[in-house]
């Protein structure tokens, strides 16, 4: 239930097309299509997404859909003989990790009454899968996006002159499984940089921000916490502190003011804004938090990571909400007001129903009053940051799936007040998305072009401006003062596996070029398995390049060769 791929599974879309005949949809239903489906699906004619299909899963052995990845707790569960009874799926779905430890499920349904009417609703669902589609011809490009190819200092630039039609290739559910990292397996960086483990059992840590002082915040979005790590030699982290727990699904993290002696840590839980009196070197937190933005939407399924940053003047608090589904299919055709009135209150492009300020980047004022949405469009702005020299806001955005094995791609991009980035509509300019044609003729030609087209989905998440501190012992190559670095998580859409890497987003004062260039490699292991998936990137104190990857629970640390 961790990335959005589709609104409303076909249930959903022929209850909504027969209209008021029908029965309503129940709360299971309901909750499912809001949380479930961005990773699974009902219909069997749809068979697996990033998760297995959920349709005879009552009564199924763990681990039993045919072909998935499941992880290895999972299929040892199935193997000792779990079953999905009703009550099995109870226990599971209320707390995943503690029921299977190692499971991939991130995380669960706490409410007793959604759990149920949830496993209702599943209990329903039946359906014979179709037979394996013949395997269609390598799609354009397939090959130069492939994790076969990677390696340290490849060149990438892709150019929306040269996309592929929709559909070009079959729509993959390609999801990793996540294995042991082989004895000795490191991770390939460019000749003249080393890497070693900086930290260790990191709790799949998300997202990771430096302060001032040296130490490395982690936000733990599904153990509900934030810790602390510090270095007293840089080299390799001490042990963590927890500053904090009993947060919801935390994500995005921000000091305030900028400078040395920051007085507030900002962070983003999945619906609200929260912040914490910080004070350099502490590793616990002074009280409890105080709410600034009790709610940011009024749906929190789909994309749940909130990413913060502030504006170069410290003015003004930026927070990225995902959208809730792949496409929007299930909004409808209109706004519930005239257009002009809707966009004059919610921007241009800004959706409504369920995605009201959702795929969107919301601005407050540092005590999170004067809301208003900044720019919309942005699928799934994950990674989010503002530029130290020119004071740009950039995200890195998760585009939609579903259309092909690369369509279409992932970008990172400066993004303009008042900017429409295209989705669900359109994408990458005036090409729209042919799911949703005719819908909204009067957005063409009012759609930005992102800067940095990344192979589609790569799934790009946190970066980071390299800019090396004060007296770094272990500061970069001058050349790389001043790039991007960026997390791609992977892919589950693509049928050869892509992602899984660090990439360098090459800039020229202070904009983009268009051009990026492989930097971590080799986590891949084959169109099946992977040993780790970067999450997150900060430079550290030292001026070393961290890396957080989640599926392995250690953050990494690059530093030059000498």
């Amino acid at each position: 239930m961790h990335r959005t791929i589709l609104a409303f599974h076909a249930a959903a879309l022929a209850w909504l097309a027969a209209g008021p005949a029908q029965a309503a949809p129940s709360a299971g239903q309901t909750y499912f299509e809001r949380n479930c489906a961005s990773c699974h699906t009902v219909d069997a004619k749809m068979g697996s997404r990033a998760g297995p299909g959920l349709y005879n899963v009552v009564g199924r052995k763990a681990a039993g859909v045919a072909g998935y990845n499941y992880t290895d707790a999972l299929t040892r569960a199935g193997a000792a003989g779990k079953t999905w009874t009703r009550e099995e799926l109870d226990v599971f779905l209320r707390d995943p990790g503690k029921d299977v430890p190692g499971t991939a499920m991130p995380i669960g349904i706490a409410d007793s009454k959604a759990r149920a009417a949830t496993i209702d609703y599943l209990a329903s669902q039946s359906g014979k899968a179709a037979a394996p589609a013949a395997a269609a011809p390598t799609a354009s490009g397939a090959k130069a996006g492939a994790w076969t190819e990677d390696k340290p200092g490849d060149l990438h630039h892709l150019t929306v002159d040269k996309l592929v039609a929709p559909f070009a290739s079959e729509s993959a559910g390609n999801g990793p499984k996540v294995a042991a990292r082989p004895d000795n397996a490191m991770p390939a960086v460019p000749k003249g940089f080393r890497i070693s483990m900086f930290a260790g059992d990191t709790g799949k840590a998300r997202l990771a921000l430096r302060a001032p002082n040296g130490d490395i915040i982690l936000a733990e979005t599904g153990k509900g916490q934030l810790s602390i790590l510090r270095a007293k030699d840089g080299d390799k982290a001490d042990g963590a502190s927890v500053f904090a727990s009993g947060l919801s699904r935390p994500y995005g993290l921000a000091l305030w003011p900028s400078g040395p002696n920051p007085k507030y840590l900002y962070v983003a839980n999945v619906n609200s804004v929260v912040r914490f009196p910080y004070a350099n070197g502490d590793l616990k937190a002074k009280g409890e938090p105080e709410t600034i933005v009790d709610k940011l939407s009024d749906t929190t399924g789909g994309h749940t990571t909130r990413t913060l940053a502030f504006s170069k003047d410290d003015k003004t608090l930026f927070v990225s909400v995902g959208s809730a589904t792949n496409i929007a299919s299930g909004i409808g055709k209109a706004p519930p007001q005239p257009l002009a009135q809707w966009e004059k209150a919610h921007g241009l492009g800004g959706a409504w129903a369920e995605e009201l300020d959702r795929a969107t980047v919301l601005a407050f004022d540092p005590d999170g009053k004067n809301r208003r949405n900044f720019a919309n469009g942005l699928r799934n702005c994950v990674g989010m940051l503002v530029h130290p020299q020119t004071g740009d806001l950039f995200c890195s955005v998760n585009e939609r799936d579903e259309l092909g094995d690369n369509l279409p791609p992932d970008y990172v991009t400066r993004v303009k007040p008042g900017g429409f980035y295209g989705w669900p509509w359109y994408y990458l300019g005036d090409h729209e998305d042919p799911r949703l044609k005719g819908i909204r003729p009067d957005l063409k030609g009012k759609v930005t072009v992102p800067d940095t087209l990344i192979q589609a989905h790569s799934a790009p998440l946190g970066m980071v401006v390299y800019q090396a501190p004060a007296g770094a012992k272990h500061a970069f190559p001058k050349e790389y003062e001043g790039d991007i670095f960026l997390a791609l998580h992977g892919s589950w859409n693509r049928g050869i596996r892509t992602g899984y890497k660090v990439i360098r987003v090459m800039m020229k004062n202070g904009a983009p070029t268009g051009q990026y260039q492989d930097f971590m490699t080799g986590m891949v292991l084959s169109d099946r398995d992977v040993w780790g998936r970067p999450a997150a990137v900060t430079v550290a104190q030292d001026g070393a390049l961290l890396v957080v990857d989640d599926a392995g629970g250690v953050v990494w640390r690059v530093a030059p060769d000498r």
